[in-house]
């Protein structure tokens, strides 16, 4: 009994530093000040769904104590917007609820990268780039080389996280490439 207990608080040790390292990366300002991400909570809230999606993207790759960390993964990622939603002031009852369409909205995210990914189809990353993190919502109108650096940021992420060993990527050691310095940073010059 207690050698479960221990086991299951180190997962969870480890999924909330893996989830720190995440967040860490995702709030580099670069991706705000120079790529004009929205500096906002669907902002943030987008760009850590696309971080949280590439590692466990890589989590998966390790088998049946990947799956396990990635589903840890996920579990502190909303445990925190759940956390967050409190600390804005949103009522117990409305919390739920949010978390809810929050789900929703990393589900099809996750698909959509997925999908994109996978089939190497810059189209349709930058498709879904655009249409996530780019909304535009202040209607100034969408920078496509904004797009295209963040599309070969994460391409590049992706590379990356394959690169990193078993050990490494379980025990939260991840390398990220450097963050886009502006909308002139190509697919694979982010590096």
């Amino acid at each position: 009994m207690l050698r479960k207990l221990l086991r299951h608080f180190r997962s969870d040790v480890r999924a909330s530093v893996l989830y720190g390292e995440i967040v860490a990366q995702a709030r580099q300002p670069g991706f705000y000040e120079s790529l004009k991400i929205p500096d906002t909570p669907e902002g943030r809230f987008d760009m850590i769904v696309l971080h949280v999606v590439l590692v466990m993207r890589r989590l998966r790759e390790e088998g049946g104590s990947g799956r396990d960390l990635a589903q840890e993964l996920f579990d502190a990622f909303f445990a925190d917007m759940d956390r967050n939603l409190r600390e804005m002031g949103i009522s117990d009852m409305a919390v739920p609820k949010r978390v809810r369409g929050m789900a929703e909205a990393f589900y099809g995210r996750a698909a959509v990268y997925d999908a994109a990914i996978d089939a190497e189809s810059d189209e349709g990353l930058r498709a879904a780039l655009e249409r996530n993190l780019f909304a535009d919502k202040a209607g100034s109108g969408i920078d496509p080389a904004a797009v295209g650096s963040m599309a070969g940021y994460v391409l590049t992420a992706g590379r990356r996280l394959a690169e990193i060993p078993r050990d490494d990527v379980m025990s939260a050691a991840l390398t990220w490439p450097a963050v886009p310095t502006g909308p002139a940073a190509v697919a694979g010059d982010t590096e």
